[in-house]
């Protein structure tokens, strides 16, 4: 009686077994029950590249969607500037932030933040020392309503607002012409921080 039911219980184990076998020889077979392993590993290797190749395009997308691979450069530069920008032979305040710049024919246009323009204007010889930000002799007045907007055609990032001040400079050294934002409420002051727009030759 002992073996009868030890024989059966062998018999039903290997009926289980080969069960079980047909049925996942069925799955890797049947593409009506979720595709073969195989397919479902391939499908995984799929993901986890176009997950990889998405984050490459993350790392590198200043290089991919940017001229020179500098995220300062607006598309259709044709020069690319160092990562210490001069303008009219002068580097920009050294706290300058949100920097975009734009390059044709041997002349930039530059744009950036900063609070530290009164000591730029020194250092470059447009105002100096001792006298006042806004006398007219070393600058004017620029036509640029209150937080009306201006952005040099082929120049990206935000816009400079009004009101503005303009600033230029010739000389035996190159040229630059500075536009700086200026407080719409005390009018003595720039901005703080100060959109700043400089063009200058780079021959």
């Amino acid at each position: 009686m002992r073996a009868h039911l030890m024989g059966a219980v062998m018999f039903d184990a290997e009926e289980a077994g080969g069960r079980a076998v047909s049925r996942e020889m069925e799955d890797v077979d049947d593409p009506d029950r979720g595709g073969s392993g195989m397919g479902r590993r391939l499908s995984c290797l799929a993901a986890v590249f176009a997950l990889g190749a998405g984050s490459l395009v993350w790392l590198f997308r200043d290089e991919l969607f940017h001229p020179f691979g500098d995220a300062r450069a607006c598309e259709g530069s044709d020069t690319m500037l160092p990562k210490v920008i001069s303008a009219g032979g002068v580097p920009i305040p050294a706290d300058a932030s949100d920097i975009h710049y734009v390059t044709e024919s041997g002349s930039a246009q530059v744009s950036f933040l900063s609070n530290q323009m009164p000591d730029y204007l020194h250092r470059a010889g447009l105002v100096p020392e001792g006298e006042s930000l806004f006398d007219k002799n070393y600058g004017a007045a620029y036509g640029l309503g209150q937080d009306d907007g201006e952005l040099p055609e082929g120049l990206c990032g935000p816009a400079l607002k009004g009101p503005a001040w303009s600033y230029y400079v010739t000389g035996p050294g190159p040229g630059v012409d500075i536009l700086v934002e200026r407080s719409p409420i005390a009018y003595d002051t720039f901005r703080a921080p100060a959109r700043v727009i400089a063009t200058f030759d780079i021959r």
